[in-house]
């Protein structure tokens, strides 16, 4: 009895600090805390766990945590930033496969012994399989697009949307017919099949663009199916975890997709970023570019009184967070002040550019979100623009034919000056012209981003 209370109130304290360490990590100076009140809670979850009742002996789970403690540690030291959308894809994958296998394992163990499920708990075993089996593919697909083993344009093919949702309301229906009639076991594989069908068609529709909307949908998929396990199993600390995924997953969802202008229906149904490609600037290559050299751009920099950094994908690319900060603090040692413009779908999954600017120690008040830093554009003497595209791209607020309008972006084009670092003029994820590289106000730095703020830097501490 006593081991009993000791599990409960480790899963009462656990959940406790999930729900404080999601609450630090909706703010940037309190997120680090946030991720340690957050992993104190997963080891108080994990040790009331081991000491239920009914696990007899330790032998296989023992090997389970020594494989997994030493994969998670080599993923950690080894994945950089820019393969960290990847690893979240993967890990929702691994999540969602663990839970449709514990889903599986109790409905194998119950048709093993003659039994039947009881309809409550094959209405919650259904669910956590239906939809762990469509997490596990779909997290697999966006891996492969976001590791470029898979095409990251969308794919799609005449009669999508109607397959789709036939499949779907296919599934739905299996998973009613089972808990009216719980023993169909052929019905329950069947379910499973289409689930991990429906994970592939979803996201094949889906372009490079519109990953951290998938990310954040996925996540919600894995925690819903998590939470349903717990109800299966009648573990606690489960379902309120998954319950806390779930719900934070759907809420970051539909910010993401209001962030880039998505109906999140049609995310739902996989319908989203598969809009034709827009066509090229009124006067295409004809336009001019400005470009600047780096001596230039570092006298520009330097004579600056406000400077906005805009980061964006290429910097996570480059891996040059640390010399951004190293040209801020330059700028600063002049007299300047340095901003940083964060889109929140900057990057390939949200909050990509605050933790690259977190790990080069860029302090949290310099960041500033879409809404708030907009304003001080016009009062901007030089914008920088480090790898960033569409989301700086004016056409979202001019041009109703581009696949972007309408979508929020920063509204660099208002700033004085404007100095854009790219390797080359490719289009971004949404494959379209940037009007904002015609700027008269815009001067364009080629090269490898790490390098050229490098040069920057040298340039700068030289004057």
């Amino acid at each position: 009895m006593a081991r009993e209370y000791f599990v409960q109130v480790a899963y009462l304290l656990a959940s406790g600090l999930f729900i404080l360490g999601l609450k630090g990590m909706g703010s940037a100076e309190t997120a680090r805390r946030g991720m340690f009140l957050a992993e104190a809670g997963m080891l108080l979850a994990v040790i009331g766990t081991l000491l239920q009742a009914e696990i007899l002996r330790y032998e296989w789970i023992l090997v389970g945590l020594a494989v997994g403690s030493a994969v998670g540690v080599a993923i950690s030291l080894r994945v950089p930033m820019t393969a960290m959308p990847q690893r979240i894809a993967a890990s929702h994958a691994f999540g969602a496969l663990a839970a449709t296998l514990v889903g599986l394992a109790e409905f194998l163990g119950s048709q093993g012994h003659g039994e039947v499920i009881a309809h409550p708990k094959m209405a919650a075993l259904g669910f956590e399989v239906m939809f762990g089996s469509l997490t596990v593919t779909g997290s697999i697909m966006a891996f492969g697009k976001l590791q470029e083993i898979l095409p990251s344009a969308p794919i799609t093919y005449r009669g999508q949307n109607a397959t789709n949702i036939a499949l779907f309301l296919a599934t739905v229906g299996l998973y009613v017919y089972l808990i009216v009639v719980p023993d169909a076991a052929w019905a329950f594989y069947a379910m499973i099949g289409l689930g991990l069908a429906i994970g592939i068609l979803i996201v094949l529709p889906i372009g490079g663009a519109d990953m951290p909307v998938v990310i954040s949908l996925l996540n919600s998929y894995a925690g819903l199916a998590s939470s349903a396990t717990g109800f299966a199993i009648g573990n606690n600390v489960l379902i309120i975890a998954g319950a806390l995924d779930g719900a934070s997953g759907f809420i970051l969802s539909i910010l993401m997709s209001r962030a880039m202008n998505r109906s999140f229906t049609n995310v739902l149904f996989g319908a989203f970023g598969s809009a034709p490609a827009a066509a090229a600037l009124k006067g295409g290559a004809a336009l001019p570019v400005r470009e600047v050299t780096i001596e230039d751009a570092a006298v520009q920099l330097a004579f600056a009184r406000r400077v906005i950094v805009v980061p964006g994908y290429g910097l996570a690319v480059a891996q040059a967070q640390h010399q951004v900060r190293e040209l801020a603090q330059q700028v600063e040692r002049q007299g300047g002040e340095v901003l940083y413009a964060i889109h929140p779908v900057a990057g390939r999954m949200p909050g990509h550019m605050n933790v690259l600017l977190a790990e080069a120690n860029v302090p949290y008040d310099a960041l500033r979100d879409m809404d708030e830093v907009n304003p001080d554009f016009p009062e901007c003497d030089v914008s920088l623009v480090v790898g960033a595209n569409d989301v700086v791209n004016p056409a979202a607020r001019t041009d109703q034919a581009s696949p972007i309008f309408g979508m929020p972006i920063l509204d660099v084009d208002k700033s004085k000056s404007i100095i854009v670092m790219k390797r080359s003029m490719n289009p971004g994820f949404a494959g379209i012209e940037n009007a904002l590289f015609y700027d008269p106000k815009t001067a364009m730095l080629f090269g490898y981003a790490k390098s050229s703020l490098s040069k920057l830097v040298a340039h700068m501490k030289g004057l």
